[in-house]
């Protein structure tokens, strides 16, 4: 397909024009997160025609998420495929002349360095903090410019993160709220149109970004409540008592920082992942697993149904176990079925 009828209507518009769209075909931008938002930024990134998107999401597409993840098909959900394998897919559909590559892990200390080193930005498509400052501590020890954006309920929030220049995260919330303290999607649900609109400032500002248009950035802490038809912006500024930013002590990059267990919220599920992942034989497996219970496998994930427990095996060897919200008898169950 002929890329100036493709993009010709983005190429009318002045700001962005022939150089700009030249400067979004070069560039690399990593998704971290492939739920609503990350749906949403996915889409319009590759329909924008950005050359290389990296989508990164530990997760698999369930039935509830069809309400708002745009990515994902009733088929997705059946199959149970992983939302970055099935979002890949999508997109290959969408513009077959961008690049893009799926990665079926768990963001931590470990690989978040190595995931930013050769990409110009990184979206924040997450649902935790944990997983934010460490994007964070990241992105400003390497000078990689982030976006962050959070929806729940009829309520959203983003900032655009440009290290050196701009308040980080941790200067706007130097710790996470305390555990049950906020709303969450489970606890409180959340509406599309809430989840469009924050999307949508985070991928205008990553144009702006990518195309060299910083002049117009927002430069704002940009809350939006659809339903009470309220929008503010908070003009911040950088903090020098700032751990990350000022003092420069990027803590959740250490090993050792991350619990290799947490629970995920709203969904009576403990995620294990190993101290060294590896790469699983699921044939192998499924015939060991068979006689404690039911299994079933593609080339992408396990699942295995014992008493009260699921697991979804993936091929690094994480697992999600559902059926409780206790760390440590999901780490028992990991134990007994999977090993050490």
């Amino acid at each position: 397909m002929n890329s100036e009828d493709r993009y010709s209507r983005q190429i009318l518009f002045r700001e962005i024009g022939e150089e700009g769209q030249h400067r979004l075909s070069t560039a690399r931008v990593l998704i971290i997160g492939c739920g609503a938002l990350g749906s949403a930024q996915i889409e319009s990134l590759a329909r924008a025609g950005v050359g290389h998107l990296t989508i990164v999401d530990r997760d698999f597409v369930e039935p509830s998420n069809l309400q708002r993840q745009t990515m994902f098909t009733e088929r997705d959900a059946e199959e149970r495929l992983p939302k970055a394998i099935a979002a890949a897919n999508r997109i290959r559909q969408i513009n077959s002349d961008i690049e893009v590559e799926a990665k079926v892990i768990d963001v931590n200390h470990s690989n978040i360095e190595r995931l930013i080193a050769e990409c110009d930005l990184v979206i924040d498509g997450t649902d935790n903090f944990d997983t934010r400052y460490l994007i964070n501590d990241a992105c400003v020890k390497h000078g990689v410019n982030w976006i962050y954006g959070a929806a729940v309920g009829s309520y959203g929030v983003t900032m655009t993160i440009r290290p050196n220049e701009s308040p980080c995260l941790r200067c706007i919330f130097e710790e996470a709220p305390p555990a049950a303290s906020s709303p969450t999607c489970d606890t409180a649900g959340v509406i599309m149109p809430i989840i469009s609109m924050v999307a949508a400032v985070q991928v205008s500002e990553a144009l702006k970004l990518l195309t060299g248009n910083d002049a117009v950035l927002h430069n704002s802490l940009l809350q939006f409540d659809v339903w009470r038809n309220e929008t503010r912006a908070i003009h911040a500024t950088r903090s020098p008592d700032c751990e990350t930013c000022g003092r420069r002590l990027f803590r959740t990059l250490e090993p050792g920082s991350g619990d290799l267990a947490a629970v995920l919220c709203g969904r009576n599920a403990v995620q294990i992942s190993p101290a060294f992942p590896t790469r699983l034989d699921f044939p192998a497996l499924a015939e060991r697993l068979r006689s404690s219970g039911d299994v079933k496998f593609n080339e992408y994930l396990l699942r295995f149904r014992t008493n009260d427990f699921e697991m979804t095996v993936f091929q690094d060897a994480r697992s999600i176990i559902s059926g409780t919200d206790q760390i440590a008898t999901a780490r028992s169950v990991y134990a007994r079925y999977i090993g050490n």
